[in-house]
């Protein structure tokens, strides 16, 4: 891909990795036998992969997508604010909807959800004040506005409810706001875990619509950068690898 930024990506990842690396600070926790058996250094590194892991999502994934989406996209917004009301109507039938695929007595269909919610714009016009979840990024081309909600490559199965109900709501409010654009919510797994098996998507069947509101690996790196920006992603990442083995070696060496 000519048009990649692939040097801004790398940036990113670069400044992410040194920046945790300056803030670092390995658990104090006793771990006499796992110390003697793998030596410190190596229980060093181990801590700072658990403490990088769990940072991913806001040090790395975000900002890597904002990098590449902002060349496609007329706006990139991460961590953003959803609408802090909502119409009572429109609650009302968020929580309809969720009861209803709980039940199993309706299919998720993004389609239909959103003739729903749109139904229930006029029923309740009754404002209230709600907390929603933060847009992990925010996207808009033309009419169409992109709310995406990044989870972990393996979703706790306890989770799938409360995914659905953060992208009804989203859909919901923006809606209220914006009865006359295009309104994708989404839930992307930026890599597959079960590689090179496809993704084991019958886990999230049942809550969320698996053809419009999910997005995994290669489709949401593509969806981001075009085809192609999956596997040009993961040569950054490799090359930063290579760029940074000697600078991380050296690093963890002081805990041998």
């Amino acid at each position: 891909m000519n048009n990649f930024p692939s040097r801004a990506v790398e940036d990113v990842i670069k400044n992410a990795i040194r920046g945790k690396l300056d803030k670092y600070s390995p658990e104090p926790a006793a771990m006499p036998f796992q110390v003697r058996l793998l030596g410190k250094d190596r229980m060093a590194l181990f801590s700072f992969i658990q403490s990088l892991n769990t940072t991913f999502g806001t040090s790395i994934y975000e900002p890597v997508a904002k990098e590449i989406a902002r060349h496609r996209f007329d706006r990139v917004e991460l961590q953003a604010s959803a609408p802090k009301e909502m119409s009572v109507g429109i609650r009302s039938k968020v929580d309809e909807i969720v009861r209803r695929l709980e039940a199993a007595d309706i299919n998720p269909s993004r389609i239909e959800h959103i003739s729903d919610l749109r139904s229930a714009l006029a029923t309740d016009p009754e404002r209230v004040k709600v907390r929603l979840s933060k847009i992990d990024i925010l996207l808009q081309r033309d009419n169409n506005l992109y709310l995406v909600d990044i989870k972990t490559a393996k979703p706790n199965v306890s989770g799938f409810q409360k995914y659905k109900r953060t992208l009804l709501e989203w859909t919901g409010a923006y809606l209220e706001l914006r009865p006359s654009q295009d309104i994708f919510a989404i839930v992307a797994i930026p890599y597959n875990p079960y590689e090179p098996k496809p993704y084991s998507r019958w886990t999230l069947r049942g809550m969320i619509d698996l053809d419009h509101e999910l997005k995994v690996a290669e489709e949401f790196w593509d969806f981001l950068g075009g085809s192609g920006a999956f596997e040009e992603v993961l040569k950054c990442f490799e090359r930063v690898g290579i760029q940074l083995r000697d600078e991380i070696a050296d690093y963890f060496a002081r805990y041998r």
